[in-house]
Formats: C-alpha cells, structure tokens, sequence
C-alpha cells in the first residue's frame, strides 16, 4: 500500500512502527507490538516498512498484527531518513510513532489522553546535559570548558535546548509536524557550525541521530516536549537491569525511580558497582536517595549495553507465534545473525 496524501486518513487514533535493514528488526516491531495489543486491542497499527520487510510480513502472515502496511522508501530506510520525514507518515488523525525496542507495560488510554493537546511532540527533558549530542566521555569537558553548547545555542538564535528523546513522536497536526521536520533537516546540515558530533561514533551505532537537529528545531518554532520522567506517568523509562524488575514477558514490569535528576541520570554508566557506588554514596545526602517503583508505559530498551533481554524476548515472541502455526518460523537465516546494521535509536 502506498503511503496516503496528507488529507487521507485510516482512523481516529493509530501506533506507526517502522522496519527496514536486517530481517531481525521486523521481529522486533513483532515483539513490541505483541506487547502492544496487550493493552489495546482497538487502535490500529501502522508498520511502515521497505520491500523486503514487506515480503517477509506477507511470507509470515503478519497482517493479523499490523493493521495496515506502508511503503517506506529506500531513501528514508535510517533514523534520519524517517524521523526527519515523520510529516510523511501521518496516517492517522493523531498518530503516535514507536521504536521497535519498547515492550508496552500498561494500558495507553491515559498517555492518548495526556498527548492530545499538543500538536505535534516527542518524550525529552526540557533542559538537555552537556552528553547530548556531545561525547559520551570525558571528552566532553572540552565543550564545557569552551562553552561551545552556549556558543551554538547563541549562534542558531535559541535560548534553550531540550533533550529530545525520540523514541515515541506524536502528531496531531500536518503543517507544523512538517515545518518541524523541514527545520531539522536544516539544522543537520548545519552540523559543522554546532558543537554536536557524529553518533556514528559512539561503539555499536551505525546510523545518524536526529534527535539533537528536532530538538534544535523545536526549540526555534517554540514547540514544547512532552516531559519523559513523570514518575508514575511516565510515557516511557530506559530498561536498566539493575534498576528494573520483571518477569520473562515484560507482563509485571517496575521500575527503580529515583526522584532526584541527578542520582537518576547516573543509571546510565555501564558498570554496575560504580552505578551502586555512585548512587550510594549521594543518597547519604537527604532526600538524594529517595525513589518509587513505577510502571511506565513503555520500558525501552535505548541503550546498547542493556539490549539483550529484549533481543531474548523478542526471540520467544516469534518462536512462539512458529509454534502456534501463525507465521512460518524464522525470518532470516541463522547465519545472517552476525549482521551489525541497525535502525535503533
């Protein structure tokens, strides 16, 4: 089915994924869409997908998942290429773009009803720290010594920058998901005058960021972010094993929330017993150490050390669905797993 005009809709509300790349990643979309239907069994689901992974839906009889199928074009088959288009996906009269590496932990209704005054948004801090966009090392120090975040916020004429997390996009409205979206572009290509670098970089990524460029270009339009820690409501948490319990299909998921932003943000070092460290040692100070259990609405698996259990998930969902005569075993041959391209974020 060939994407629809801008005025064409196919309902009220509707989930958009989006596939391309390795085989692996439509089982992704699959698992995460599992999880989905859970909870909502109405709105229809949107998969946007290249022609192979269009073959491989109708080969494993996977229409009975995803509502509609839309071609996504060769050009816009990476993160960029999508997101930066987003405008050009907008299927339905409110659409809510996700991952593929999200597990739903509960029922959406109320994140549907949150989302519906903005026009169009996507989950972040309002207020971005000197990593995003930046060197994940000590590196950094250089753009804090240098003020070069300050010098490219002033030479783009903004006066804040959010931390945008791109894992979940909203739309509601065309012309200004658009504008957005245009904007963006523009400021990618404008790279070389900002203090970003290349997230091409950072181990086990192959693929361009767009999330600093939109935060850039929500910021110049104005246009606000959807605030992604709000405790018990929050639209979604980074999976940190050390901070997460669940069980082996995501169904009971509760997640260590530590109300203080700063011992918060240190949930992302890879090692463990720093991460334990760290976090003893500030919740000496009162108040630093307090936290909740939550369960967000969708646990996501951002970060590339952490991704394993939900490769592991993802795996039992199609094993299971080979089992259960829905769709023909496996999408792609064994040998094929060593294949590195991603379209993760």
């Amino acid at each position: 089915m060939l994407t629809p005009v801008k005025k064409d809709k196919f309902g009220k509300e509707g989930y958009v994924y989006i596939s391309y790349g390795h085989p692996k990643y439509l089982e992704h979309a699959v698992a995460s869409a599992t999880t989905l239907r859970r909870y909502d069994t109405e709105r229809p689901i949107a998969l946007v997908c290249t022609e192979n992974h269009k073959r491989l839906v109708k080969k494993h009889n996977l229409d009975s998942l995803f509502d509609f199928v839309f071609d996504l074009p060769e050009e816009h088959a990476s993160i960029v290429g999508f997101k930066h288009n987003f405008y050009q996906h907008l299927y339905f009269e409110k659409n809510l773009f996700l991952d593929s590496d999200i597990a739903w932990c509960k029922d959406p209704d109320r994140l549907w009803m949150a989302l519906d005054p903005y026009e169009f948004t996507v989950t972040g801090n309002l207020i971005s720290d000197n990593f995003f966009g930046a060197p994940k090392s000590i590196g950094v120090l250089k753009d804090i010594i240098f003020l070069r975040r300050k010098r490219t916020l002033k030479r783009f004429g903004l006066t804040y920058l959010s931390r945008a997390q791109t894992g979940l996009m909203y739309a509601s409205d065309y012309t200004l998901t658009k504008k957005a979206c245009e904007l963006a572009k523009e400021m990618l290509d404008r790279k070389s005058e900002t203090h970003f670098q290349s997230r091409k970089k950072e181990q086990g990524r192959t693929e361009e960021s767009c999330e600093w460029s939109l935060a850039m270009a929500m910021s110049k339009l104005n246009i606000p972010i959807y605030p992604w820690f709000q405790g018990h409501t929050s639209p979604q948490l980074d999976y940190i094993n050390l901070l997460t319990e669940h069980d082996d299909e995501f169904e009971y998921v509760k997640c260590k929330y530590y109300c203080n932003d700063f011992v918060y943000s240190i949930r992302g070092l890879k090692t463990n017993w720093l991460k334990k460290l760290l976090i003893g040692f500030f919740s000496l100070i009162p108040g630093k150490g307090d936290y909740m259990m939550v369960t967000p609405y969708c646990l996501h698996f951002g970060w590339y050390h952490e991704k394993q259990p939900f490769y592991e998930f993802s795996d039992r969902v199609w094993k299971r669905l080979a089992e259960d005569n829905k769709i023909k075993g496996k999408s792609y041959p064994e040998a094929e797993v060593s294949d590195t391209s991603s379209n993760e974020t």
